[in-house]
């Protein structure tokens, strides 16, 4: 089964003299991105979901193989918290056939204030096709409970496995494919520090154990600041290979 190892997006000053060389512009760090990765999950489009050209530039863009993950618009998942998603659903079905083969994953992460509410979720999973691979992340705790791993299973969508600061770590497998999002190991907040290597070989031996049982598993390092991302993603990359 296939192992995705990457980065949650591409694109940042920061990472000039790590991922990219100094002064690389923005229009110019994708390449640098593919060059080191085969697959990236898009964070941007959380904010403002892109044009359906541009998932049709990316396809072009993007190398054979490479895995496009795409975060679900927070007008759908934090707006409305799922409630009547037909429109989004019909745009993000429209720019998922788009990407074609270079499309993972659609990741719905929930508000962490939205408690709870099975019938929200059932209509949401219901309503998306069913060859869109979809993992959900829940930031609330009253989600996490065996009728809602249920619930995802019976659809065949992924419960988004979870390291960060304050967030459960449930080792949890719901679908064929398994959603990992590495968050940062500080203890007090998100997205903050460098997982030591004690940690990424814990992971690996995660990562192997879900792929020895015939799922693809998709890792995204969420802790980009000084790049540790980039160095983190690597790391645990050539431990899983090895």
């Amino acid at each position: 089964m296939a192992v995705h190892i990457g980065t949650s997006g591409w694109s940042y000053d920061h990472w000039d003299g790590v991922l990219y060389p100094p002064g690389t512009p923005p229009r110019d760090r994708l390449a640098h991105y593919v060059a080191r990765f085969g697959t990236v999950e898009l964070n941007a489009s959380f904010y403002r979901w892109p044009r359906t050209a541009t998932f049709a530039s990316w396809r072009r863009r993007l190398p054979p193989g490479f895995q496009l993950s795409v975060k679900a618009p927070r007008g759908l998942t934090h707006a409305k918290r799922l409630y009547a998603p037909e429109t989004w659903v019909q745009r993000m079905t429209d720019c998922w056939h788009e990407l074609g083969d270079r499309r993972a994953v659609l990741l719905a992460q929930l508000h962490p204030a939205h408690e709870r509410d099975d019938e929200r979720l059932r209509f949401f999973l219901a309503a998306l096709p069913p060859w869109m691979r979809v993992a959900v992340e829940f930031r609330h705790p009253s989600w996490h409970t065996e009728e809602v791993f249920a619930l995802l299973e019976q659809h065949g969508a992924a419960y988004c496995v979870m390291s960060g600061a304050g967030l459960p770590c449930v080792l949890r497998a719901t679908a064929p494919f398994v959603y990992v999002r590495m968050h940062g190991p500080d203890a007090a907040h998100l997205y903050a520090g460098s997982y030591p290597d004690a940690d990424l070989r814990w992971w690996a031996d995660r990562v192997g154990e879900w792929s020895g049982s015939g799922r693809d598993v998709f890792v995204y390092f969420n802790n980009d600041g000084h790049g540790h991302a980039v160095r983190n993603a690597e790391t645990l990359r050539a431990l899983v290979t090895a």
